[in-house]
């Protein structure tokens, strides 16, 4: 992933083509789901972070897609896409979560508790445990989805290992785009609905 961008960008040109173009195809991506989930003012500092969430989701995904690793047995464990293991996608949610902590708490300050209590305080716990659940859903979303898409080709390839899993790897492709696409939007307007003002 790093060996791409600085490879492609030595000679930057006026005119992108080839890999720059690409790069700048991607970074624009981001730079445009971000800016539509967080608004015009406040995206720029947060479009590295939602980046690397969504490239590193991104080409974990891929990486089990694009070979059925998890037919390759371990002694302790199996080879799978990181994502497949619900350690790796709690860690992104909690990242998650500790950025739209610190985004409305930079944001609004000491105001932003006050949000615990909007429209009435009688709202209290129901407002803790929606902020409770997000990197819950968050993770088992995203490691359900790729553990499953995994099994199912895994199991494919046991009886038939040339013939019948190839149209379903495609479909794992493309699986592995949606989810990694589902958790940057959402992460994204996590952080930005943190740094909103109350209603």
């Amino acid at each position: 992933m790093l060996a791409l961008p600085i490879v492609t960008t030595r000679n930057l040109e006026t005119v992108p083509t080839g890999g720059q173009n690409f790069i700048e195809y991607v970074l624009e991506f981001i730079r445009d789901l971000t800016r539509t989930q967080m608004g015009e003012e406040e995206y720029l500092p947060w479009v590295p972070f939602i980046g690397t969430m969504f490239l590193f989701i991104f080409v974990s995904n891929r990486s089990g897609a694009l070979f059925p690793w998890r037919i390759i047995q371990l002694p302790h464990g199996e080879l799978a896409a990181p994502t497949n293991d619900i350690n790796t996608t709690v860690a992104l949610a909690s990242l998650t979560s500790v950025a739209y902590f610190y985004a409305g708490l930079h944001k609004r300050g000491l105001s932003y508790s006050g949000k615990y209590i909007q429209p009435t305080p009688v709202l209290l716990p129901i407002n803790i445990s929606e902020d409770s659940t997000k990197p819950l859903s968050l993770s088992s979303r995203l490691s359900g989805n790729i553990s499953a898409d995994e099994s199912v080709v895994a199991v494919l390839v046991s009886p038939v290992p040339l013939i019948v899993p190839v149209p379903m790897m495609p479909l794992g492709l493309f699986t592995s785009a949606i989810q990694a696409l589902i958790f940057a939007t959402l992460a994204a307007a996590y952080i930005g609905e943190s740094m909103e003002g109350h209603h």
